[in-house]
């Protein structure tokens, strides 16, 4: 049976009305998942789906809370958006402006998804505000307005919005923001990442100066410091900083409050199986799905400690179920691209992007558990070896199962196989076999895989497993449930291997070493 944590949770997080158990959320989502498919193969497919929920098999936190609900919530967990350089309507660029873009975060907020955002576009701290004559005040200032947006949202009873904050490592203002987080209770609303480019990399490997640009022209105060325009683009370079003083900076910061992080984003935007068609500057609040401008993230885990046989070498050798693994893979597939149709959207814009490139993300969670009861250690080559073995079967499965929907219902409408598979994309490094048959059916969904946290859903569908790719930290300890009016509640946690074992009565001193 699941510890009281796991119920707290589930109860918390994930039952609506008249419910009471697991059993009662599979079953609404199951049902809810179904009706994508035609009416006469609904039921088939509900049986179907729900089985594979009870055999380990779940969707992302969104999905588990408001499938099936009457609510007009998303079953999408995150969002990307864009924010540009105006106060309001659309900057010289078409995105939105500033006082816009808030409104349409708190709308997505309000549905109950979160957000990531890059700020980069807004000019920086001092730079001149044309057709007023004011000085701006740069983004990090604008970070506060969607930082209290979020909290305002939360204390009305929304979801709490998790936030991504973004802003590129040649802006003006990157020193300021890198920085912000040091400061105690500043931006309580978001995680903070610098997106990095290769030319910074090139700068601080060769100990170079790295300029400090924006289009925007810079006040009075940046030009009687030096401020010049540069000839090659036009941009205005504010001013020019050795890259190691703000790599240094940047270092410091990530050790003292373990923010901001770092987005290769050339690396990224290389790597992105739509490269030809999209350009990507910002990721969701935890950073696991890169994605443009109101692109969402549609997640949902496999549970690997389900699919061990003989955890822990109880009545015979433990092995990990690939056959019942790839089977699980295949029918998430299916189910990832059913929530597409069935969700509701906060903006019409984030559904014309997910119906034109039908990004899913498969997960696992589990992971550090599951090399725990295979007999494993998660910091040695076997264990290194298990893990890929299993990332690969699951990028290989999904494509399959993607291509062969496709052959189905139809390849997602952007598909163009030339650049889909061609040199750098993560499709281009798929076998040759899966290629063939891409370049024959196309691919129903652009993105199929991604390695989410999965906190929440771990503990209230899969009794505390280790969350994600993480191995366990603790076997047993207490953990503060957040209440209302921000009490909070402690409650005993145990590790999901370390029940398994304890249940199973101890399975001898050679397996002490894996724990």
């Amino acid at each position: 049976s699941f510890q009281p944590l796991c119920q707290t949770v589930l109860a918390s997080k994930y039952l609506q009305p008249g419910e009471s158990t697991i059993d009662h959320v599979f079953a609404r989502v199951a049902r809810a998942v179904a009706s994508a498919e035609q009416p006469e193969h609904r039921k088939r497919y509900e049986k179907i789906f729900l089985e594979h929920l009870k055999r380990g098999a779940i969707g992302a936190g969104r999905i588990m809370a408001n499938a099936g609900s009457p609510d007009k919530a998303t079953l999408m967990n995150c969002f990307v958006q864009p924010v540009g350089d105006s106060i309001s309507g659309s900057d010289e660029n078409g995105l939105p402006g500033i006082y816009d873009a808030l409104r349409e975060s708190a709308e997505t907020m309000r549905c109950g998804g979160g957000v990531g955002y890059d700020f980069s576009a807004i000019r920086p701290s001092g730079a001149l505000v044309s057709g007023s004559g004011a000085i701006a005040s740069g983004p990090c200032r604008f970070i506060e307005l969607f930082d209290t947006s979020a909290s305002a949202l939360q204390s009305a009873g929304a979801r709490r919005g998790a936030q991504m904050g973004v802003l590129r490592i040649d802006h003006p203002d990157i020193l300021e923001f890198i920085a912000a987080k040091q400061a105690p209770g500043r931006w309580r609303n978001f995680n903070i990442s610098v997106a990095v480019n290769d030319a910074f990399i090139h700068s601080l490997q060769h100990n170079a100066t790295w300029p400090l640009v924006h289009s925007a022209r810079p006040g009075p105060e940046w030009i009687a410091r030096g401020a010049l325009q540069r000839e090659a683009d036009g941009k205005w370079v504010y001013q020019s900083l050795p890259a190691r003083t703000i790599w240094q900076s940047l270092l410091t910061a990530a050790y003292e409050v373990s923010e901001p992080g770092v987005l290769f984003i050339d690396q990224i935007n290389r790597d992105n199986n739509l490269h030809s068609r999209e350009v990507i500057s910002a990721t969701n609040p935890c950073g696991e799905q890169p994605l443009p401008a109101y692109g969402s993230c549609n997640l949902g885990p496999l549970i690997l400690p389900r699919f061990v046989v003989h955890p822990f070498g109880r009545g015979g050798e433990a092995a990990f179920d690939f056959k019942q693994f790839i089977a699980a893979t295949r029918l998430q597939v299916r189910i990832l691209d059913n929530v597409l149709d069935i969700t509701h959207w906060p903006l019409t814009q984030q559904q014309a992007e997910a119906v034109s490139k039908r990004r899913i993300g498969i997960g696992i969670t589990g992971l550090g558990d599951a090399l725990i009861m295979l007999g494993l250690r998660y910091d040695r080559p076997e264990g290194r070896h298990m893990a890929a073995k299993i990332g690969r079967t699951l990028r290989d499965t999904a494509y399959i199962a993607s291509a062969e929907l496709a052959q189905e219902k139809g390849p997602f409408p952007l598909f163009n196989a030339k650049t889909f598979l061609s040199d750098g994309t993560f499709a281009s490094r798929l076998p040759a076999a899966i290629k063939k048959q891409i370049a024959v059916t196309g691919c129903r969904n652009s993105h199929l895989l991604s390695i989410a946290p999965a906190g929440s859903v771990s503990i209230a569908f899969a009794d505390n497993t280790s969350n994600g790719i993480e191995p366990a930290f603790a076997w047993s300890y207490r953990r503060r449930i957040q209440q209302i009016q921000s009490l909070t509640q402690e409650i005993a946690a145990e590790n999901y291997a370390w029940r398994r074992y304890v249940w199973l009565g101890g399975l001898g001193a050679q397996l002490q070493d894996a724990f």
